[in-house]
């Protein structure tokens, strides 16, 4: 029999027999624990005044709640949060995942205090950390200003409401992320339910080469395209020809209102973190577009029990996993 945590009552027995005189051996047969178990309870918790079970539990609850954590402190524990910190995924992220992988739960903040211990002996672990900015104010009157060049366009309130609730794949939200003065920029949609990301460049900002890359993200796909909601930037004017080459409504936010397109608009600050502002997308590749497409669809996230973006888009589409309908966390 090896060690293990004693209850209450067990301590409340070993009390009793140990002051009838029983050895500890005989305790232990008693009660089914092995013998140095007794020996290790009465050598830390017996007084000079005697053995107190319920100043013995008082104790133990104190040494558990102050106890640092070995496992956490293991090289193999430190290397696998490390690893994952370097491939830019979050401190809670971290702490979700880890613990059902590894069987020891690591918290976000002991993720952050490992952190700010590395940045103080000089590493760079922090610069993994993610640096959310505001949106530009600019950049809603932006779009509010080409409202009028959007032909046929519907607006939110005529979405249907059951798109609201996620439950299923099939609703995308689209959005631009652009080089300053729109020189050019990236075209990117967002699954509502999986937060499964397309992206594509655009060498400039253009509502044909806005439509043309978003026929070439969502066709092979179109079995799991219901519907996309824009913003009312001027490149998704040519929204018409995307909704008739993949059999999918599309519908525009209303002005001001980003909050409408939240899961793009969140996914978008994560790409800031690849591509913050004043990059030239015509200097990126393809190739490094789709790392950064790929390792954002393979972080888990929290409002899909840590599950990633990929798992549930593709598991969901192809069948093989059986969470369509119902809420991916509780």
């Amino acid at each position: 029999m090896g060690y293990r945590q004693l209850t209450q009552t067990q301590r409340y027995q070993i009390h009793a027999r140990y002051d009838l005189g029983i050895s500890q051996r005989q305790i232990g047969r008693m009660l089914g624990i092995h013998s140095s178990t007794i020996s290790r309870e009465l050598r830390r918790n017996a007084t000079a005044s005697g053995y107190d079970p319920e100043q013995a539990q008082a104790r133990s609850d104190h040494r558990r709640r102050t106890a640092r954590k070995w496992t956490k402190r293991l090289p193999s524990m430190i290397a696998a949060v490390t690893g994952r910190l370097r491939d830019d995924w979050s401190p809670e992220q971290i702490s979700g995942f880890m613990a059902p992988l590894a069987g020891v739960g690591v918290s976000y903040q002991w993720v952050y205090n490992l952190i700010w211990d590395d940045k103080a002996h000089g590493g760079d672990l922090w610069r993994h950390l993610r640096q959310p900015k505001r949106r530009s104010k600019h950049r809603a009157q932006a779009e509010s200003a080409g409202l009028g060049k959007i032909p046929n366009r519907v607006g939110i309130e005529h979405r249907p409401v059951d798109v609201d609730d996620r439950l299923y794949i099939g609703h995308w939200e689209g959005d631009t992320v652009v080089q300053v003065h729109k020189k050019s920029g990236l075209v990117t949609l967002v699954e509502r339910r999986s937060g499964c990301l397309l992206a594509a460049r655009l060498p400039k900002l253009s509502a044909e080469l806005t439509h043309k890359a978003m026929i070439r993200l969502l066709k092979p796909r179109r079995g799991a395209v219901q519907s996309i909601t824009l913003d009312n930037g001027s490149e998704f004017a040519d929204h018409e020809t995307v909704s008739k080459a993949v059999t999918a409504k599309t519908y525009f936010c209303d002005p001001y209102c980003s909050g409408q397109r939240g899961t793009n608009e969140n996914t978008n600050g994560l790409i800031r973190q690849y591509f913050p502002k004043g990059t030239d997308f015509r200097q990126v590749t393809d190739t490094e577009l789709r790392r950064v497409v790929t390792k954002l669809n393979d972080r888990p996230r929290k409002r899909l029990g840590y599950r990633t973006p990929a798992q549930v888009f593709l598991g969901e589409y192809s069948g093989g996993l059986d969470t369509a309908g119902a809420a991916l966390i509780d």
